[in-house]
């Protein structure tokens, strides 16, 4: 029988094969990451540059386009959320589908998330709630060291995904900070354990490795944690952070992990190119695009659905509830701001002091017209007012505690002049409590947030072991001051004050 031309071809080329494999080709990926979005879905000044009128920044809809067109030049593009999907905007006090915030997830299922982890302000709204915006998402949820106490995923988590693309096999691992208990409302997580973040990292990445060509970890821990984790973990290639707010203009390389992370807001799209051979990143390339807002981008279905629900929400919280007649400015230390939020808590509980954490005071007010929306993002979170019981012993100590720890809290009906002796010791030259002298022989009734309460012996530095929750919010006591008072004046009062 004789062999064509073609047939010879084939046969050596068989052979050739057999006796020199074919060496594989590197495959490149694209991964576009968002962190930390705080239902920022419509554009919003940006703050930070100085001309007047301020640009727009960010939004879903810019961030789509973006997205899209990336998309339309390279398909080997994955989009990942590294949480906190949830708290910042009123969106989140609107149900779709039967899920407070549900509207953010139905806008991420149309731009084409493939996978998200969720974080600790996802938890705000309780745990059903959190399930049922897992439902909503069309795209897998990950959280490998969030379980039930019976070691279930409680919230269609999964600890990782396979996904594919260009060629490639890559696995993705979620991931929850450490220190969840201490960052959400105690009562959002009744029954959540909390694995250890780098043993539970390490035991996926080792029943991962076998399988795929790039490991990459989900997380909401913080770039501080995330290079923790690079430092103790084997065979990790890429952590996409969320959780710290840290705008990562090019990615950090630690320990042979690359470390990416966007910022806040939805202002920054993060874009990560990778060359993939044999199963190893032989090179890399990252960046944050702006997502500067621009009204002349063509109409789309998506836009008309963020535009509806923005209409709906500006119509119930432009209202004008009060005037402000100076700027609330937030700070570590007493703040007009500060002292306004402690009274309306400790009025509104009807008790003796009251107190706040200056961090959990979002943003700044300009002195003028006060609406429901200022008001919603100073305190974005749905946190219950408690009252617990003080002793007089207890309620000096804090005072001290307050003076030498540099507490970063704002209080409400204490009145205190201290000054230091000549060893440096700190003494209390006058102490009154809603205007009446200190009594060591006193129990008084104080006011927070459940959540303050949850923290109370970092914020107070004393154990206090009967809270009561009321059947109101935090929000709604603030929201009910302005409007009973009309024209709001609060300012520094140094309530609690060094003299000489």
């Amino acid at each position: 029988m004789r062999h064509t031309s073609k047939s010879l071809f084939f046969l050596a080329s068989l052979a050739f094969a057999y006796i020199f494999p074919l060496v594989s080709q590197p495959k490149s990926i694209t991964i576009l990451h968002t962190n930390d979005m705080h239902a920022s879905f419509m554009p919003h000044e940006a703050t930070w540059v100085r001309e007047t009128p301020k640009p727009m920044v960010g939004g879903f809809n810019e961030l789509s386009f973006v997205v899209d067109s990336i998309r339309k030049i390279n398909s080997a593009t994955l989009l990942l959320d590294a949480g906190d999907v949830m708290t910042g905007n009123p969106i989140t006090e609107y149900d779709y589908k039967g899920a407070k915030g549900g509207a953010l997830f139905e806008m991420m299922d149309r731009i084409g998330y493939d996978t998200w982890c969720f974080g600790n302000h996802d938890f705000d709204l309780g745990q059903k709630n959190l399930l049922q915006l897992t439902t909503i998402a069309k795209f897998p949820t990950l959280s490998a060291n969030v379980v039930n106490d019976k070691g279930e995923y409680p919230f269609n988590n999964r600890p990782y995904v396979i996904l594919d693309k260009n060629g490639l096999k890559i696995g993705i691992i979620g991931l929850m900070s450490r220190d969840l208990y201490s960052l959400v409302n105690q009562n959002s997580v009744v029954g959540i354990k909390l694995l250890p973040p780098v043993a539970t990292t390490q035991k996926f990445i080792d029943e991962l490795r076998p399988k795929v060509d790039l490991v990459i970890v989900l997380s909401h821990e913080g770039a501080e944690d995330d290079s923790v984790l690079a430092v103790n973990v084997k065979g990790l290639d890429v952590i996409v952070g969320g959780h710290s707010h840290t705008r990562l203009k090019k990615p950090k390389f630690v320990n042979g992990v690359i470390i990416v992370q966007t910022g806040s807001n939805c202002e920054n799209l993060g874009v990560l190119d990778l060359t993939v051979d044999n199963g190893k990143v032989t090179k890399y390339n990252g960046l944050l695009v702006q997502l500067w807002y621009n009204s002349a981008r063509p109409k789309t279905q998506l836009s008309a659905f963020i535009d509806s629900v923005g209409q709906g929400i500006e119509k119930d919280y432009s209202i004008v509830i009060g005037t402000l007649k100076q700027d609330w400015v937030r700070s570590d230390t007493e703040s007009g701001i500060g002292n306004f939020i402690a009274d309306a808590q400790r009025e509104a509980a009807r008790a003796d002091v009251g107190f706040m954490n200056s961090t959990g005071i979002r943003k700044n007010v300009s002195a003028g017209p006060i609406t429901k929306r200022d008001i919603f993002e100073v305190l974005p979170f749905r946190n219950i007012l408690v009252t617990f019981p003080l002793s007089g012993t207890q309620m000096k100590e804090i005072v001290l505690n307050y003076i030498e720890r540099h507490l970063m809290i704002q209080t409400s009906g204490i009145r205190c002049e201290w000054k230091r002796d000549a060893d440096g010791k700190v003494e209390i030259v006058m102490l009154e409590i809603k205007g009446k002298p200190w009594d060591e022989k006193i129990t008084y009734t104080g006011a927070a947030s459940d959540y303050f309460m949850g923290e109370a012996k970092r914020y107070l530095g004393v154990e206090v072991p009967h809270i009561t929750y009321l059947q109101q919010e935090v929000f709604g006591a603030i929201e009910k001051k302005v409007s009973d008072e009309k024209v709001i004046d609060s300012k520094v009062e140094n309530r609690i004050k060094e003299i000489k």
